[in-house]
């Protein structure tokens, strides 16, 4: 199975107040660290859509990670954008770029697990969370999302949908504040791999 990586991080973030995928946690950007989760997940591309202007960094080795720059920061055209890039592959993960503590190993889960499902994604709580993985099946579907919609309606109306059942709070938590980042360094809570 070919899987690539999606990382939206193309948002404006208005609840943060400033570039909140720029801040620092840990001594390095914000988005670094859902970049490190994605390029931990069994795949064999990583692919970046963000908005003009934003470090993305420099990544070395493997998978290699590309950047896609868009004006618009719709979610729906930013995983569009990241579908498209992804074409070919059997399926996508799709990180959030606002997600930082998204443990490494649940990419790995969600692969084994997704066999011939629409998607697969981890759930705690009755919660779902992330990363998502998304099959090939799934691509046409991405196309028909408007605004700022993602995924979720189209995972919502299937019943072939896998879920991790997993205990872990991190797949839930995004960063909206800078109260978060705080929170998160006193905690030591982001995962480096």
């Amino acid at each position: 199975m070919t899987l690539a990586a999606i990382v939206l991080a193309a948002g404006h973030a208005t609840r943060f107040g400033s570039d909140k995928l720029g801040a620092f946690l840990e001594g390095e950007p914000l988005l670094f660290h859902a970049i490190r989760a994605a390029r931990a997940a069994p795949v064999d591309r990583v692919i970046v859509v963000t908005r003009p202007g934003l470090d993305t960094g420099t990544w070395t080795g493997t998978p290699p990670v590309d950047v896609i720059r868009l004006e618009s920061t719709a979610l729906s055209e930013s995983l569009k954008a990241g579908i498209a890039a992804a074409a070919g592959s059997d399926g996508a993960f799709v990180f959030l770029g606002d997600m930082p503590t998204v443990p490494h190993e649940e990419a790995a889960r969600l692969a084994r697990l997704i066999g011939s499902s629409y998607a697969a994604l981890p759930r705690r709580d009755g919660r779902p969370g992330h990363p998502v993985l998304l099959s090939a099946a799934a691509f046409a579907d991405i196309a028909t999302l408007t605004g700022d919609e993602g995924a979720g309606r189209l995972l919502k109306a299937r019943d072939d949908v896998a879920f991790d059942e997993c205990t872990n709070p991190a797949i839930h938590f995004d960063v909206d504040r800078p109260e978060d980042l705080g929170w998160l360094a006193s905690k030591g809570r982001t995962e480096k791999n």
